[in-house]
């Protein structure tokens, strides 16, 4: 409950940073900025899976070769009352795993043949029971409508940055317009980046959390995160785009964030004493 209620706080202020700023270009243009990111966003919504199933290569997974994988989709799905997503493997030995697809109707749930061969039959269950949870969440919906109201902010900024080289726009040439140009074009999609990502780390708490009431144990997943923030380490992804690290269980690409604030991923060491101290 406190992370969905998290998620709703962290969507008003970006909605209010962006209410904020669409006063100084007045209705005309924060519209057209809003229907211009809104387009791009809802062809990404409809269309990212298959691009990002593409980007890492994956390829359906066959019910024959990977049972055990089939079974535990199947078991969990049900335990989640959603309906069993498709299956894809990723063709690496980097050990990670993710979930797509824009509502649990057209879900998809890919994982590298890595995590396989590391983690044990519970700990893999934990992984997959997160990634269901993921999907009945509505959380790439969610973070969807972050995305376009985050790109909205963007588009702004950049128009801010234009405008600042010809001496300002829409009202008096002084120095209030100078300060209020300067907060478009670097404040405010800083201030919208951070909370997009405090979105998506809100949203693996809640993904971590219902993976474990899924299978009434917090300890599998707990063992498995341990695992996979170790692996990323030493054996980060060589292929894909930083920009879909959010979309993974751990990030692929390094097992460091730069900065806490622009990571897109929670403290493991949180993740993991949130779920060992979970009850059931």
């Amino acid at each position: 409950m406190y992370n969905q209620f998290k998620t709703v706080i962290l969507l008003g202020a970006l909605t209010t940073i962006l209410l904020l700023i669409g006063s100084f270009f007045g209705n005309g243009g924060l519209f057209i900025a809003f229907l211009f990111a809104l387009i791009m966003n809802v062809g990404s919504y409809f269309f990212s899976h298959k691009i990002v199933l593409a980007m890492y290569r994956a390829k359906e997974a066959s019910q024959k070769q990977y049972p055990r994988l089939y079974h535990m989709v199947e078991k969990l799905s049900k335990e989640a009352k959603i309906p069993e997503p498709k299956i894809y493997i990723i063709p690496t030995q980097t050990s990670n795993a993710f979930a797509t697809g824009r509502n649990p109707e057209h879900a998809v749930v890919a994982v590298t043949e890595g995590i396989m061969h590391l983690l044990s039959e519970h700990e893999l269950e934990g992984v997959l029971a997160h990634e269901l949870a993921h999907i009945k969440n509505r959380d790439i919906l969610i973070t969807t409508i972050a995305a376009t109201i985050a790109s909205v902010i963007s588009y702004i900024a950049f128009t801010a940055r234009y405008a600042a080289l010809f001496g300002g726009v829409g009202r008096d040439r002084d120095s209030s317009n100078i300060v209020e140009l300067l907060f478009l074009a670097l404040v405010a999609p800083i201030a919208a980046l951070i909370i997009q990502l405090a979105i998506s780390r809100s949203r693996e708490y809640l993904a971590d959390a219902s993976g474990a009431r899924f299978i009434k144990n917090g300890k599998p997943l707990a063992s498995a995160l341990k695992k996979l923030e170790d692996h990323a380490r030493s054996h980060p992804l060589h292929f894909g785009s930083p920009s879909t690290a959010s979309l993974f269980i751990v990030n692929p690409f390094s097992g460091r964030a730069f900065m806490s604030l622009f990571s897109t991923h929670p403290p493991m060491e949180m993740r993991i004493q949130k779920l060992e101290m979970m009850k059931f």
